[in-house]
């Protein structure tokens, strides 16, 4: 499975016999359709055509394949968001672009999208003793962007772009985690992206602080 950038563009192709990539790949059909906990090594294997031995000459168990998956998608997820966001000039673009890339990635990569929101927090090791510094640097693209705005005079200068990342990226990942989790009467991604910029775009931009200021000062 290939994860593309917002204009929907292979990321990279893996050697058809790749057997590492291939397992990933199969996890994830297998993470998304039986759950973290009820899936099995056997069906791992299965589905990506090897023995269940080949599995633990890559990985030392299911947490450590959810974790590596996880570090790899996410190591091209990153790749993508930062080439896309390069071409852009202001923050505020770059921030819109973000939000659409990341949901844009949830609707187009369905299982990928519920493995990555929904199966990973199943994970004690995971949650508790992984440090996760692809998530980290994650997030960073989001704190740069507001250091952006902030220093160009875009965004207000009492920004905060290391709390302001995990709020951003709390919307996403709730949005992200309803949509994914929800079998039926799924919501249109494409108008929670807009409703989250809308509100961003309020609540960041100098000029909505300026406006916001004069309106405190009419009787």
């Amino acid at each position: 499975m290939n994860v593309h950038s917002a204009g929907d563009r292979p990321i990279a192709t893996p050697p058809p016999n790749d057997k590492r990539r291939r397992i990933l790949d199969a996890a994830v059909q297998v993470f998304a359709q039986h759950g973290f906990f009820h899936a099995r090594v056997t069906d791992i294997a299965r589905e990506a055509g090897v023995a269940d031995g080949t599995i633990y000459l890559y990985f030392k168990n299911k947490d450590d394949l959810l974790i590596s998956l996880f570090e790899d998608r996410m190591e091209g997820i990153i790749a993508a968001f930062r080439a896309e966001l390069s071409r852009l000039e202001g923050a505020a673009e770059r921030l819109d672009k973000f939000v659409e890339m990341h949901l844009g990635m949830v609707e187009r990569e369905p299982q990928l999208a519920e493995v990555l929101t929904v199966e990973l927090r199943q994970s004690s090791k995971f949650m508790r003793e992984y440090k996760a510094p692809r998530f980290q640097e994650y997030l960073d693209i989001l704190a740069e962007i507001f250091e952006l705005g902030r220093r160009t005079g875009e965004f207000r200068p009492d920004l905060e772009p290391r709390i302001l990342k995990r709020i951003v990226f709390g919307a996403l990942d709730e949005v992200s985690l309803v949509w994914s989790s929800t079998r039926r009467d799924k919501y249109a991604l494409a108008d929670a992206a807009r409703e989250i910029r809308n509100l961003c775009v309020r609540g960041l931009m100098a000029s909505a602080a300026h406006e916001t200021a004069q309106q405190g000062d009419r009787p």
